[in-house]
């Protein structure tokens, strides 16, 4: 449900939520991108997106490639290209596999979008195993920089190319109930985003990042529970949860040479006024 400031039900959200329009710089069309992750959730509406922007998108997915598909149809209903992939990201090795077939596929990689992620599992630390510790940090932090070390020297040999992590609102309030794990996993995209701007600014590579507050996305309340959304909301200005199209247009604006040439070393931070840095 959601509410207006003063507790009234609004129609904000739907409305929001029906918007999958993206026209906003010609400069996007045909440059190439690989997102990781891309298979449901904010990286299959980043795909899509990209698509509208007619450009040609590697769909990334692991566990249901049937989803990644389904995502690469809509990509090319869109007016994009699409090929899709398929890689454990938790492993270096097949990070630096994927990142090479989505260029071998396109002849070049212009925008690389580290999306892949997740909670994984609620611990108290205390009770945490390092097996769960190395889960979460895998998935969350060696991928984004197992992906990036692979898709430095192809953009280094074009002459640039945009890098953008998907990081969190936990990443700086350090998340909710027994995610302390996840959180810092987070933290590490966010701090990893702004040292690698400073090192591959000289070769025309911009890094930044985006980070969503509470966001309605597929199987949310499977890993959270709803009094701790309850609680979030409360706390946000606009007194209801994100839709997965209001995340993409960060996307774009940092994948926008025309919009956004003098950015990096940045996270943009999407989540209705909830945290304002």
């Amino acid at each position: 449900m959601h509410y207006t400031q003063d507790g009234r039900k609004s129609t904000i959200g739907p409305t929001f939520q029906a918007r999958n329009s993206f026209a906003m710089t010609d400069d996007l069309a045909g440059k190439t991108v690989l997102i990781t992750g891309s298979s449901t959730g904010i990286g299959a509406a980043v795909a899509r997106g990209f698509g509208a922007q007619r450009m040609r998108v590697a769909v990334h997915g692991n566990s249901n490639m049937e989803q990644a598909e389904q995502v690469a149809a809509e990509v090319r209903a869109a007016g994009g290209e699409a090929i899709v992939l398929q890689a454990d990201v938790r492993d270096t090795a097949a990070c630096g596999e994927l990142v090479a077939a989505a260029c071998k596929a396109f002849g070049r990689l212009d925008i690389l979008v580290n999306n892949a992620g997740g909670l994984v599992q609620r611990s108290p630390i205390r009770d945490a195993p390092d097996e769960l510790f190395d889960d979460i940090l895998a998935l969350n932090a060696r991928s984004v920089f197992s992906c990036s070390r692979a898709a430095l020297p192809f953009m280094e040999s074009q002459g640039g190319g945009a890098i953008i992590s998907t990081t969190s609102l936990a990443a700086r309030n350090g998340g909710g109930g027994r995610s302390v794990l996840y959180a810092a996993s987070k933290g590490f995209v966010s701090t990893f985003t702004r040292g690698l701007a400073k090192e591959v600014a000289r070769f025309n590579i911009r890094v930044n990042a985006v980070a969503p507050g509470v966001i309605d996305k597929p199987n949310k309340s499977a890993s959270t529970p709803a009094h701790q959304i309850d609680a979030s909301l409360r706390m946000t200005p606009m007194r209801r949860q994100g839709t997965l199209e209001e995340c993409v247009g960060a996307y774009l604006y940092l994948a926008s040479g025309t919009l956004s040439s003098f950015v990096t070393g940045q996270v943009i931070e999407v989540n209705g006024g909830l945290l304002m840095p």
